[in-house]
């Protein structure tokens, strides 16, 4: 990691340190439709290194989850239980240092798996990989969003019956009908199967990462 990347993320950590009241803990369980920390701010914990070839370390670090850049892919995936529909995910994401996807969040559907994408493709590319054995950059879901880097963006994910939706900046950026459809990941992130986050040639910084079970 270059030099000018780790005085980068010391200051994205102090930055988040100063925003730590941001953090929800609102409802320790999930299941009961409160929002419940996926990321407890100060490790790892409930996650693992994603078996990546030659991926950076994650690690904590001020409140903030620092996924550093890989030769490829770099990530961590979920240790724990998880449910497998009607559920929400939230989470801040900041393209720190790189030019490529920030966020890859592989999440569940039913027993199957896709993948939120965010920046791909050589940085604009959004979308689900995969439906229907199309990728995020060929579906359509595809859009192209200039993000900036080093700046936060808000993400929802929303899982439900048939329906796969997603939000930056509660601009809604996913509305996919999945009835009768086969759902996927492309074969690079089946590591981070069953929930997992994972950046391309990038070094990304998350925080308040966080999920709940949908309610009646």
């Amino acid at each position: 990691m270059s030099l000018k990347t780790i005085r980068l993320l010391s200051c994205v950590c102090f930055a988040s340190w100063l925003s730590g009241c941001q953090i929800t803990t609102a409802g320790k369980n999930g299941y009961n439709g409160n929002w419940a920390p996926l990321f407890d701010g100060t490790s790892i914990d409930g996650w693992k290194q994603s078996e990546f070839l030659n991926l950076g370390i994650t690690y904590a670090r001020d409140r903030t989850l620092i996924i550093p850049a890989g030769e490829v892919l770099s990530g961590v995936t979920w240790t724990r239980d998880f449910p497998k529909m009607d559920y929400e995910i939230r989470l801040e994401a900041m393209r720190a240092d790189g030019s490529d996807f920030f966020c890859g969040l592989t999440f569940p559907v039913n027993d199957s798996f896709a993948s939120l994408i965010l920046g791909g493709w050589g940085g604009t590319v959004c979308g689900i990989s995969c439906l229907d054995g199309e990728d995020a950059a060929n579906n359509e879901t595809t859009t192209s969003i200039l993000f900036k880097n080093r700046a936060w963006y808000t993400v929802r994910l929303r899982v439900t019956k048939d329906k796969l939706e997603a939000w930056l900046d509660n601009e809604k950026i996913v509305n996919a009908d999945t009835k009768d459809r086969q759902i996927g990941v492309r074969i690079e992130v089946e590591e981070s199967r069953p929930l997992g986050l994972a950046t391309y040639q990038t070094t990304a910084a998350l925080r308040n990462v966080r999920w709940r079970k949908l309610v009646e």
